[in-house]
Formats: structure tokens, C-alpha cells, sequence
């Protein structure tokens, strides 16, 4: 009878391909994967540690699983990413509960690792962060329908205060010709989304090929049969070419979404953070983007706390989300990370920090509200994510939506839909935030409907 692995993956969608990763040399290994922890012979609980919350996330999972442990319901506890890098040694030290650790740069050595844990020897094992390491394939965790594609490792942008480049090593691209294999692999699978994701898109080749590629290995992952949607992740707005917009606006299978973190809009915080350009690019681009790509929703991360925001840096930061209306945006209380510049700068109070991100919140909520209401009437395109018997009624994502970061679309429909179909919804509202609908051939008078 084979040994049993259990997997609790935390954090970013690189994160979780790292996961896909280890369990698919498991299984090759011979290793049985347990779709629950409880029950395992060894649990895998591959971590984040990019800030506070998830280092809390992550320490609580490990205590969680020391309980079945202490139970007798799991065996063994292995703890990989990004928080095993970052502190090594101090978590088997500190929590007794670990049998092993290991780092960011030794995620291909898991079948090693797990067969040591499982004899009972303690592992802690910590490859080169900045070595190019072969991708296995892997054991998608997504529904069948959707898969991310890491297009490159690590980051050298070095924002003062981001820890990654220090548990990821430098930026490392993987060449085209891998991507696009990789690509068609999964839509063979069946996969007709693919979420292309990096730490930093956007400098995609730079390193590999002397020049940024991204803009080619869009049009080479649009010619592939069976994909239908390619949606863009975390484009560096400094590194975005006329050519690059140029491919983003006229590929149709481009989903008119992109995901452009910004942090900030004043120019000195965005000094302060070693963030290259200013606020006054960053309107124009955004201003170039909208009228170059109609339709076009953003999304964006924000911080609110940083080092040098006063009241009337934060006041600005305001006034440009209310003048920008992004459609999309995650927001922060600053975080002070030991080991980045920004830790050791003079920075707003917690509270202030947290308050902050609070009304930025909420101002954030009236422009999704904003943003529903002028969807309401229109026919979209919507991939269905499932059927909920609950509600009775099924749910998707429209283009405007990424998989665990957006919302969804809940709509009716009087025939059966698979998960995975594109639909046609005619929305007729929106509730908690989130869009309503029903199918557009159920409307008994389409024209009137419009």
C-alpha cells in the first residue's frame, strides 16, 4: 500500500503551481495523493510569507495540523515556500511540531525530502533561490477549464518594501518555446483560460533574449486552438511598450482585463519605494490604455501606510482613484517587513495604516458599484465556474473577472450548462457586489431585453 500525502497550498497563484509541481513528482513517485490532509502519512504545507497576514495564515495552518498530529490523524508535517525560506531553521527550532523545512530554491527535491521526513530523519534543505531550475509538469489544482502559466521566477525590481526578491532569487524567464509547449499541453487538458502570471510580466525575456518578449509570447499563446481567454497578471506599468499595448488591444483572445499594480500615486512615496516613474506616468498610461483598449477593466494593489504618506499623500491617492475609477483594486495597510528598506524608514501607525486602507475600501466599493450598475442590460460573455443547488442558479466569471480575485456573475438558465461553457447573460442587476443575470436565450423578447 502506497504512502499518503496530503497538500495545503497558501498564498499566490505561483505559489500553487509550485504545489502542482511537487504532487505531480509525488505521484510519478509512486505516492498516493490524498485530496484532504486528515488521514495523511504526511502533510505538505507549502507557504507565503510576503507579508504579516500570510505569515499568520501559514503559522496557523502549521498549528492546525501539529493538533492531527498530536491526534494521531496525520503523520508527518513538511513545510515548504516562501516562509521556510525566509526563516529556515527558526521553524523547526521553534515549532516542534515540523519534521522538516524546505526553501524556495529545493522545491525538485520534494520526493528526496519526503522519503527522508517519512523515515524520520529532519529535513532542511536550501537550494540556490537564483538557479534555473527545470518546471515539471503538474497536477492541476484548478478547475479543468482554467490554468495559470508562470512565465518567469523572481523579481529585480526591488521595491523597498518587498521581501520576494529575497525568497525568490533574481528574475529568471523561461524560454518561449517551453511556454508555448507547456501552453498547448493544457489546452489538450481542456483548459480554455490561461492566466499568464510572473512577479512581473510585463520584463518577460528581458534577461533570456536581451530585449522584453512578452508582447510575442502573447500572439504565440493567442494561436493556440482551444484557448479561448488569455488573461494578463501583474504588468509592471514602467516596462509597457507601445508595441505590448499595441498586441494587448488587437488580440481578441486578450481578455480586455489587465492587472497593473501601482502601490501609489505620489510621487515621492513612489520615490521612497524604489518604484521607477511617477504618478504623472502613471495617469498617462492609464489614460493611453483606456483609450487604446475599449471596454478595458483594471485591476491594481494599493498601500496605504507607506513611509512618507501623510494626510495629504493620502488625500492625493484618493482624489486619483475617485478622477481614475480603477474597477479593481486590492488595498494594503502597510506592512513592515523585516529585511526590507522600508522596514527600517520612519512610517504612519498601524492604525493610521489600517484606517487608511478602510476608506480606501470603501471607496473602492462604490466604484465596483458604479462599474455593475453600467453593466446592467448588457448581453456578456461569461465562462460558468459551476452550479450552485443552494442558490439555484448557476455562477461564472464575465472578462472583467480573474478566478479567487474578483467576483462572479450568477445567472439562471432554463438547459443545462457544463462547467466550463461560455454563455451568453443578459444582466439584469447586481447583488452584494456582485453581477445577476439570466441566459440570453431564455429572454422572451431579445431586442427589447437590449
Amino acid at each position: 500500500m502506497s504512502q499518503t500525502i496530503g497538500m495545503i497550498s497558501l498564498g499566490c497563484a505561483k505559489n500553487q503551481i509550485n504545489a502542482e509541481q511537487m504532487l505531480f513528482l509525488l505521484r510519478v513517485a509512486g505516492y498516493e495523493i490524498l485530496p484532504d490532509p486528515d488521514g495523511a502519512d504526511l502533510v505538505i504545507i507549502n507557504t507565503c510569507g510576503f507579508i504579516e497576514d500570510a505569515k499568520t495564515e501559514a503559522i496557523d495552518n502549521i498549528l492546525a495540523m501539529g493538533e492531527l498530529k498530536k491526534e494521531g490523524r496525520v503523520g508527518k508535517i513538511l513545510v515548504t515556500g516562501c516562509l521556510a525560506q525566509r526563516y529556515q531553521m527558526e521553524i523547526v527550532q521553534e515549532m516542534p511540531e515540523v519534521d522538516g523545512v524546505l526553501g524556495t530554491g529545493s522545491y525538485y527535491d520534494i520526493v528526496s525530502a519526503v522519503g527522508k521526513v517519512l523515515s524520520g530523519e529532519t529535513v532542511a534543505e536550501f537550494g540556490d533561490i537564483n538557479a534555473n531550475l527545470p518546471e515539471p509538469q503538474r497536477i492541476l489544482t484548478t478547475p479543468e477549464h482554467y490554468a495559470y502559466l508562470r512565465i518567469a521566477e523572481g523579481c529585480d525590481n526591488h521595491c523597498a518594501f518587498c521581501i520576494i526578491p529575497k525568497l525568490r532569487g533574481r528574475y529568471r524567464s523561461r524560454p518561449m518555446e517551453e511556454l508555448v509547449k507547456e501552453a498547448q499541453d493544457l489546452a489538450e487538458s481542456g483548459v480554455k483560460e490561461l492566466i499568464v502570471i510572473a512577479q512581473d510580466t510585463s520584463r518577460y525575456g528581458i534577461d533570456l533574449y536581451g530585449e522584453r518578449k512578452l508582447a510575442e509570447l502573447l500572439q504565440k499563446l493567442c494561436a493556440i486552438d482551444g484557448i479561448v481567454w488569455v488573461r494578463i497578471h501583474y504588468l509592471y506599468p514602467d516596462e509597457m511598450s507601445d508595441e505590448l499595448i499595441d498586441v494587448l488591444a488587437d488580440e481578441p483572445k486578450i481578455v480586455k482585463y489587465l492587472d497593473i499594480p501601482i502601490q501609489h500615486i505620489n510621487d515621492n512615496i513612489l520615490r521612497a519605494m524604489n518604484r521607477r516613474g511617477n504618478g504623472e506616468y502613471v495617469k498617462e498610461l492609464l489614460k493611453k490604455l483606456r483609450a487604446r483598449i475599449p471596454g478595458l477593466v483594471i485591476r491594481t494593489s494599493l498601500i496605504t501606510g507607506l513611509p512618507g504618506e501623510g494626510e495629504e499623500e493620502f488625500q492625493q491617492l484618493c482624489e486619483f482613484l475617485k478622477e481614475f475609477k480603477l474597477e479593481r483594486a486590492g488595498t494594503f495597510a502597510f506592512s513592515p517587513e523585516e529585511g526590507t528598506k522600508a522596514a527600517l524608514m520612519e512610517y504612519p501607525d498601524k492604525a493610521v495604516a489600517q484606517e487608511r486602507a478602510e476608506i480606501i475600501g470603501e471607496l473602492q466599493s462604490r466604484i465596483m458599484d458604479e462599474y455593475n450598475a453600467s453593466c446592467e442590460g448588457k448581453v456578456m460573455q461569461v465562462l460558468c465556474d459551476g452550479y450552485d443547488p443552494d442558490e439555484e442558479c448557476y455562477y461564472g466569471r464575465t472578462y472583467a473577472d480573474s478566478p479567487d480575485i474578483d467576483g462572479r456573475i450568477w445567472f439562471t438558465a432554463s438547459r443545462h450548462i457544463k462547467t466550463g461553457d461560455f454563455v451568453n447573460v443578459f444582466v439584469v442587476g447586481a447583488y452584494d457586489g456582485e453581477l445577476t443575470g439570466m441566459l440570453e436565450e431564455d429572454m422572451e423578447d431579445n431586442d427589447d431585453g437590449e
